[in-house]
């Protein structure tokens, strides 16, 4: 009788314990409802990779480099060489370096010297890595350039927002920035992180600035909603993603998306000129818009990559590159995740900038000619904007090389 009660206790056990599992699973989700939870361990089979450019490019003639080594180099010198900043920076055609110098310090306290491996921060040109990741996402058809927000984010409060007008900077919402700061939204002691500024949006009831798809407005926070949809897409934190989808299949071993929690102890320091240290902040966790470090020559392999003819369908790819701010008639305009200038004689010029803190960014892809121009700095200068004037040293582009220093 003893050993019968034990054999049915045994199977009502195995009877009951799936359903006590599930019942604690769920109510597990119901605790943390609205966050997202990551399995890094298993690549997620939605992220599609980006290939490397396998087109066969000529060798650059000898002739060539030294005629072009010759007028970078100048360009160079002029405006780096004397100066007592940070400076990393490369020009390369067809994948070829051209021309590459680093001068200055990770760490002007310690005297850490930069190289061709020290990873800087890139600012805002994260957004265009940003960008290549959803529209890989969009080209293996787990999203669509026109699905509303609300369909991927879980109480977004804007019903018009679809992921293209976040893409092109036309989705109405405010920069994170200018209502975080306010005691009454956030505790700025506390740091803010993408789940949670969702959360505040929601919860706040923070309005949009205008209209949805009236306006261009370049906004920080669309990129930091584009990142979490990643999340949402892949199952995986967007560092991981971007990882497994961009950093990983072109060997870019040098780049990485900062973790707050992790990396502040590592990373470059950030400088105002070169004796003033520049902490982290509240809004230092936050990233899609910023918060990936890098290289110039690993940013050349992203670049290569996507100029590459297997990059996206010619459909999809042909948006990227086509101006969505158009309420006033000028030549600055803005695609999907790369600003652009556009001349009257058909001819466009490709580039993103960026500034956080002390970091300060540019990337010149020039798509006719296959050449990219990139320079970081982490003491604030702005000389790495004037990279554009070296365009015209590779095509019909009308900048013109200034004599002013600064």
């Amino acid at each position: 009788m003893l050993a019968k009660i034990k054999q049915m206790t045994l199977k009502n056990a195995q009877f009951y314990f799936p359903l006590l599992l599930c019942s604690i699973l769920l109510l597990s989700c119901e605790k943390n409802k609205g966050l997202l939870s990551f399995n890094e361990d298993v690549p997620s089979i939605y992220a599609e990779k980006m290939q490397p450019n396998s087109n066969d490019f000529k060798p650059l003639s000898k002739e060539y480099l030294d005629e072009k080594r010759k007028e970078v180099s100048y360009f160079f010198n002029k405006n780096w060489k004397s100066k007592n900043n940070t400076i990393s920076f490369l020009v390369a055609k067809d994948g070829q370096i051209i021309y590459e110098n680093y001068h200055g310090f990770a760490n002007f306290r310690e005297k850490t010297p930069i190289n061709s491996e020290t990873p800087l921060h890139i600012a805002s040109v994260t957004k265009v890595i940003t960008a290549t990741a959803i529209l890989k996402l969009i080209n293996s058809d787990q999203l669509q350039l026109n699905q509303k927000v609300t369909t991927l984010l879980d109480g977004f409060p804007y019903p018009d927002v679809t992921v293209k007008t976040l893409l092109n900077h036309r989705s109405g919402m405010r920069n994170y920035a200018y209502f975080t700061d306010k005691k009454e939204i956030w505790d700025r002691t506390k740091t803010l992180t993408n789940q949670e500024l969702l959360k505040v949006m929601i919860d706040k009831k923070i309005d949009l600035e205008y209209k949805t798809d009236t306006r261009f407005a370049y906004c920080n926070t669309n990129y930091a909603m584009l990142a979490l949809i990643i999340e949402k897409i892949t199952g995986m934190s967007y560092g991981a993603a971007i990882k497994s989808m961009i950093f990983d299949p072109l060997g870019m071993n040098n780049s990485f998306v900062f973790d707050d929690a992790k990396d502040r102890k590592r990373v470059t320091t950030s400088y105002r000129g070169v004796n003033r240290e520049i902490g982290f902040d509240f809004l230092d966790a936050i990233y899609g818009d910023k918060n990936i470090y890098s290289t110039p020559r690993d940013l050349m392999k992203f670049d290569l990559a996507r100029n590459s003819p297997h990059f996206l369908d010619p459909k999809l790819k042909a948006q990227i590159f086509k101006g969505y701010s158009n309420e006033h008639k000028g030549k600055k305009n803005y695609g999907l995740g790369i600003r652009m200038i556009e001349w009257e004689t058909g001819q466009q010029f490709f580039f993103h900038n960026g500034w956080w803190h002390g970091n300060r960014s540019s990337y010149v892809s020039l798509i006719k000619e296959n050449v990219v121009i990139i320079a970081l700095t982490n003491t604030s200068s702005k000389q790495v904007y004037k990279i554009r004037e070296l365009a015209p040293v590779f095509g019909d582009y009308p900048f013109q090389i200034s004599n002013d220093e600064e």
